[in-house]
This record gives structure tokens, C-alpha cells and sequence, in this order.
């Protein structure tokens, strides 16, 4: 009787799930991707090693200088300079100057995203960049909230000092001459000095911008020219009393 009653019971089948190693993760593939990496690193510096000294100074020319191969359809890096490649010595002045455009325009976009960084980056509007026949033109000017020079003067606010700290440190790394302009706006100079004119006003407001460059590093021998234009050549001609005709204009000169 006890027989048949252990035969009626159900049968109870116990299923085991392997694992227990969930808390590695996916570790085991990070190590590898970095062996691979690691493997693919080497067989490129082998590659290297074993071709002939054109081919590896090719290669060492496009590291040194990015820039200058292979632009356009010209030939790669391992066929080296070409009659469209950027080796300074087959350039025609139109292709140098085109090339210089290129590295300008990456400065002033690598100096806009610094001015972002910095503490003023409220005052970034303020300040504008582009190409022209003559380098690349820094516009720093004034708005109906911010003045950067005492009414009147050319005593740079601090705004003003910070600003041309944080572009003279990104200039004094390149070897590009510099010119230097102060404007004003149409509104006669009127403080009672004889002989004092928006004239000199400008140019003295271009002087204090040059003396606070070379303060953030800027070389004496980058400073090519300094020009006070007065009212003579407004942002805005529509409204001569535009607070934006009011600035200082730093040109990165070409330097071909």
C-alpha cells in the first residue's frame, strides 16, 4: 500500500540554468577590442618599416601637415605630392592663398569655441569673424548693454582686456602679421580737447587693443599696422549712431 501511495505522487523535475557570471558584463570584450587595436597598431608600424624611404616620408610629411595632401583630387599620401597635392613648393600663389583661407578659417572657429569656454561667453555675440581679400578680420564691437571703452576714451574695460587676452594668446602661436583698427561712430568727439577728433579717438583705442595683445603674448614684430578710421567706415552707414559702428577690427594678415 505505502508502494502505491510513493508511485501516485507527481514527479518534480528540477531544471539547473547555468550562469551565475552576469556581474562580469561585457569586460572580456573591451579587453579585446583593445588587443586587436593593439595588433592592427602593430602590423601598420611593420607595413611602415618595410617600405622604401619615399613611401615613409610621405607618410611622415601627411602627419607633420595634415592639410597639405591630398586635397582635391590629387594623388594619397603614399603616391606623395602631386600637380594638385599642397607641398609649398608647386603651389601657384592663387592655391597658397586658398590654402591659407583654409587654415584662418579653422583658427577663428577653434578661437570662437575658446571665447565660448571663457567666463565672458555672454559677450561672444559681440564679436565676429571672416574671411576678406586682406586675412581673416576680428570685429569686437560695442552693444546698447556692454561698452568696452570708457565714454569718450580709449580706456579698455575689463570685458574688453579679457577678450583680447584670450585672442592675443591664440595669435601669439602663429607668425601672421597683425593689423590693429579702431572705429568710432558718427557722433562728434566733443570733450573740450581742441584739436582731439574722432581720429585721434580711433587711433587711440587701436593702441590700447595693441598694447593689451602684446600683453597676452603677441610678438612687437606681429603688429604690421595700427589705424584709427574714425566714423569712415561704419558697420552700419544706415545709422552712423549704431552703438556696432563703435569696435575694434583685428586683421590676421595672410602671410604669402
Amino acid at each position: 500500500m505505502a508502494e502505491q501511495e510513493n508511485n501516485d505522487q507527481p514527479i518534480i523535475i528540477k531544471k539547473v540554468v547555468a550562469g551565475g557570471h552576469g556581474h562580469h558584463g561585457g569586460a572580456w570584450k573591451v579587453a579585446y577590442a583593445d588587443f586587436v587595436t593593439a595588433m592592427m597598431a602593430l602590423f601598420i608600424v611593420l607595413w611602415i618599416l618595410g617600405q622604401d624611404d619615399s613611401v615613409k616620408a610621405n607618410i611622415a610629411g601627411y602627419f607633420n601637415d595634415p592639410t597639405g595632401f591630398g586635397v582635391g583630387n590629387g594623388p594619397s599620401v603614399l603616391e606623395g605630392p602631386g600637380k594638385r597635392s599642397m607641398d609649398p613648393s608647386t603651389l601657384t600663389p592663387m592655391q597658397k592663398k586658398k590654402l591659407e583661407q583654409e587654415r584662418l578659417e579653422l583658427m577663428g572657429d577653434d578661437l570662437m569655441r575658446n571665447l565660448q569656454n571663457a567666463e565672458f561667453k555672454e559677450l561672444v555675440d559681440q564679436i565676429e569673424m571672416e574671411i576678406t581679400d586682406e586675412g581673416l578680420r576680428i570685429e569686437i564691437m560695442e552693444s546698447a548693454n556692454d561698452a568696452f571703452f570708457e565714454v569718450g576714451t580709449a580706456h579698455l574695460k575689463k570685458s574688453a582686456s579679457e577678450i583680447l587676452d584670450v585672442i592675443g594668446k591664440q595669435l601669439s602661436e602663429i607668425d601672421n602679421k597683425i593689423v590693429v583698427e579702431g572705429h568710432t561712430d558718427g557722433r562728434p568727439f566733443s570733450n573740450g580737447l581742441e584739436g582731439y577728433s574722432n581720429f585721434e579717438l580711433s587711433t587711440d583705442i587701436a593702441n590700447s587693443a595693441r598694447r593689451e595683445l602684446l600683453r597676452s603674448g603677441v610678438k612687437e614684430n606681429q603688429i604690421d599696422e595700427v589705424r584709427g578710421y574714425a566714423d569712415n567706415r561704419l558697420r552700419n552707414p544706415d545709422n552712423p549712431y549704431d552703438v556696432v559702428n563703435r569696435r575694434i577690427s583685428i586683421i590676421v594678415k595672410y602671410s604669402n
